[in-house]
């Protein structure tokens, strides 16, 4: 697989950070919240952004 950095609140690699793939995929890093209340399969988890980051996504036209 091969990933691109689209955006990140930093450039230091251990911030949200959004990646997309040559799969036609996104990759997103971030916190894991444990208090979210959410049922999930044992195969998902869930991961907490800042809502700023999807709005540099789209303002910079990354995707």
């Amino acid at each position: 697989m091969r990933v691109t950095k689209l955006a990140s609140t930093c450039e230091n690699g251990d911030c949200p950070t959004l990646y997309v793939t040559d799969r036609g995929t996104v990759l997103v890093q971030g916190e894991t919240p444990a208090d979210h209340g959410l049922e999930l399969p044992a195969h998902e988890t869930v991961v907490e952004i800042p809502v700023e980051l999807l709005r540099k996504v789209l303002r910079d036209q990354c995707i």
